[in-house]
């Protein structure tokens, strides 16, 4: 995958948060794969540019980046039926050895 030179604002806009759970720890620690919310049009070349952009202090090489669109669920509220909005899901893996720091990030630091 070539990565794509990319703004800092686009870099700090397209990482969204990332996602913490029982699963997301888990294939972390087996992979070596995080993972994010990212803006539903973000690629894959600019999500590994916006990684590694962001977490340059780190020098963090990003190998590989998996995409996933997560459907929006039903659910009722009340007597009322709504919708949870739809999201797109990266799985972010790093070069062996790397490990993301979330407390170390410093957003719009230019180093």
């Amino acid at each position: 995958m070539k990565t794509r030179s990319i703004n800092q604002e686009r870099a700090m806009q397209i990482i969204l948060a990332p996602q913490i759970s029982e699963k997301a720890t888990l294939i972390a620690e087996k992979n070596n794969q995080y993972i994010f919310r990212v803006l539903p049009d973000a690629a894959k070349d600019e999500i590994k540019a916006a990684i590694e952009y962001l977490w340059k202090s780190q020098k963090i090489e990003v190998t590989k980046v998996q995409v996933s669109n997560v459907k929006g669920k039903e659910k009722r509220f009340g007597k009322f039926l709504g919708k949870r909005s739809n999201w797109k899901k990266a799985y972010v893996g790093i070069k062996k050895g790397q490990e993301l720091s979330f407390s170390d990030l410093k957003q719009g630091d230019d180093k």
